[in-house]
């Protein structure tokens, strides 16, 4: 028993660095890149909350190891910081706190006329196949899956406005003795952790070229982000909201390891 445990194991351990030594043969390459995040967030048109909101701009860095799979495939994996969120201007559903005091029932849905900027700012572990042509200036394409953790959250709000009971803006609220609608001052700068999931599933994807330069190679990529994960906790007071980016970077890789 234990003479066939042990083959049984040495053939394992054989086929495992059998493994390796292919995937070292073809090479692996470390690097950095940097670039811009262009986020967005998804919602349902029927969710008051989700809806209306816009693209944003923010950074994007990260680390990056390519594993040789064969002559024109290999395995990505990266560590990057990237900013999502979304932007969102005009009349829509108040989530900030208010002055106290005001004559509104509990739970009632106000809207102001505001921009309302969410930040927020993710550690991702991407990890794609990717397929490179031959030449000098390689092209390629990739598309893998991504894990997110939450690590910064805010909401950035601007603007004074009338507070209105209805999406339209047609119904402001008035507070007797006065006689015209009440103005409140809206700019804030809010973290909004605690009502959002720290971690975000989702589905990655793009390509761009790779130029030799020197010891190494320029890397172009491009590539799109599709959050799976309902971002916020509770769904019926904050939304029901998604992920979504076009990340855009420029790096540096070198190779580490390569056999000839």
């Amino acid at each position: 028993m234990r003479r066939n445990a042990s083959g049984v194991l040495a053939v394992f351990i054989g086929i495992l660095l059998g493994a390796c030594g292919s995937v070292l043969a073809q090479g692996i390459d470390v690097g950095a890149h940097g670039g811009i995040s262009i986020p967005n967030l998804r919602g349902n048109d029927t969710d008051v909350f989700s809806r209306g909101f816009k693209s944003r701009e923010g950074i994007y860095l990260g680390l990056s190891a390519e594993l040789g799979l064969g002559p024109l495939a290999s395995l990505v994996a990266q560590l990057n910081y990237t900013s999502q969120g979304g932007l969102r201007r005009g009349l829509q559903p108040i989530t900030m706190d208010l002055p106290p005091g005001l004559p509104i029932p509990p739970g009632t849905i106000l809207y102001a006329d505001f921009r309302n900027e969410t930040i927020l700012d993710y550690v991702e572990v991407p990890v794609m196949v990717r397929l490179t042509s031959r030449g000098k200036v390689r092209f390629f394409a990739e598309a893998g899956a991504y894990a997110g953790y939450l690590v910064r959250a805010r909401a950035v709000t601007r603007g004074s406005s009338a507070l209105f009971l209805d999406e339209q803006g047609t119904m402001p609220v008035i507070v007797p003795p006065a006689t015209d609608p009440l103005i409140v001052d809206l700019g804030a700068d809010t973290d909004v952790m605690d009502s959002l999931k720290r971690t975000n599933l989702g589905l990655t994807g793009g390509g761009g070229l790779i130029y030799p330069l020197g010891r190494g190679s320029l890397v172009l990529e491009a590539r799109f982000q599709l959050g799976l994960t309902t971002i916020q906790k509770d769904v019926e007071t904050s939304g029901d909201t998604q992920t979504g980016a076009v990340l855009v970077s420029l790096g540096y890789a070198l190779p580490l390891a390569r056999h000839k």
